[in-house]
């Protein structure tokens, strides 16, 4: 069995989630961790236990001293894009933490880092790989409720005040947005997943309560497809985060959290319960295997296979690229008031992060910054899909 040793720029919260991952693997060790704060790097290895590990302030040193074969970025958004770039150029496979950058632009140039060098990229994207949405995406693709005709999204958070106290959060030039980005990422790339790619985005977006941001805490998005519709939620004010995705078909409806339910119409076009539907489809559903491995766990494992050859690579830096267009195309239909036509252009303003960051409003002025918070305890999304 080949064995690889793991970089980890970024010694932030998620950081132990990737660590962990790569421990479960079996022939992964970490070999360094990076972070401009030395020291936390330096405790973070202490901590979980990592012999051999070396911590490094500077995430390039690291790049050409340390023999490793893959990178993991766990930085803030603003500094995805160059740091994957250097380690793909450095002959590193790359896996990078959502989203997956701050702007088109960026993300074309991973892509073409990736292609020059031979290596794989790959953007975190762990909410596919739980035996919900594994199970919905078969679902969906074998047609048993029929084609999709509406599809509702309720990616619904809550954060607190100092949550945007941390010194990158809150500002369009080095978090590169709110709710939108920093959350809706993961529904925009399930609803992308599971459905394909709108052809026009219509959205608006505001700031209600978190007065120490530029950026939105409330996002609402339609997306039209040839042959139907979705809506998006996105928010940080929602207590207790039920979040939520509903699939209504010509034949029936299900939910994640999982529920079905079929009508049929009476002779007056009223509905009632059409339960041998319900039961096709429920039996469907609970018939598709389970995952035996989820979330961070299950994609690092299929980074680990795809580096080896044993699988394809599921979720590509072209995958990640698609959620970034839905969230500028949700940002220019906020800022123009009118809908957006997808693909983006290359010549549009929204391609770039310089010309993004021009455009969108700034709802509070930022005005407290911290280095780093006394507690790490973050939630993961990990009830997506429960």
């Amino acid at each position: 069995m080949a064995t690889h040793a793991i970089i980890i720029i970024g010694t932030g919260a998620i950081a132990r989630v990737h660590i962990e991952a790569y421990k479960e693997m079996g022939n992964c060790h970490i070999a360094c961790l990076c972070d401009l704060f030395v020291d936390k790097a330096e405790k973070m290895i202490e901590e979980m236990g990592l012999a051999g590990a070396v911590a490094f302030k500077d995430y390039k040193q690291a790049l050409k001293m340390v023999d490793a074969d893959i990178v993991s970025v766990c930085l803030p958004p603003g500094m995805h894009a160059q740091v994957a770039i250097d380690a793909l150029e450095a002959g590193k496979h790359v896996l990078v933490e959502k989203p997956m950058a701050t702007s088109l632009e960026e993300c074309d140039q991973m892509i073409e880092a990736g292609k020059q060098s031979g290596k794989l990229l790959s953007i975190v994207c762990q909410n596919r790989f739980k035996t919900p949405m594994m199970k919905m995406k078969s679902l969906l693709d074998s047609g048993v409720i029929g084609p999709v005709r509406y599809a509702n999204v309720n990616s619904y958070w809550w954060r607190g005040q100092s949550y945007y106290d941390l010194w990158w959060r809150g500002t369009w030039e080095k978090e590169s947005g709110g709710c939108t980005t920093a959350h809706a990422t993961h529904h925009l790339d399930l609803m992308q997943w599971l459905l394909g790619m709108p052809t026009e985005v219509t959205a608006v977006i505001t700031n209600m309560v978190h007065t120490n941001s530029e950026c939105e805490d409330l996002s609402m998005a339609i997306f039209r497809y040839p042959d139907k519709m979705a809506q998006l939620t996105a928010t940080l004010l929602m207590h207790g985060e039920e979040q939520s995705m509903v699939f209504s078909g010509d034949k029936a409806r299900v939910s994640i959290p999982w529920s079905v339910q079929a009508n049929k119409e009476l002779d007056n076009g009223f509905p009632v319960e059409d339960g041998e539907t319900k039961q096709v489809v429920e039996n469907f559903y609970e018939a598709l295997a389970e995952v035996d491995l989820e979330g961070h766990p299950g994609q690092i494992r299929n980074f680990i296979r795809a580096i080896e050859g044993t699988e394809p690579l599921l979720v590509t830096g072209e995958e990640g690229r698609k959620t970034i267009e839905l969230i500028m195309a949700i940002y220019k239909s906020s800022v123009t008031k009118a809908p957006v036509e997808l693909p983006l252009a290359k010549d549009d303003v929204f391609y770039t992060k310089a010309g993004f960051v021009s455009q969108m409003p700034r709802f509070f002025e930022k005005k407290r910054s911290v280095e780093n918070f006394a507690t790490e305890t973050i939630s993961l999304g990990r009830d997506v899909g429960k």
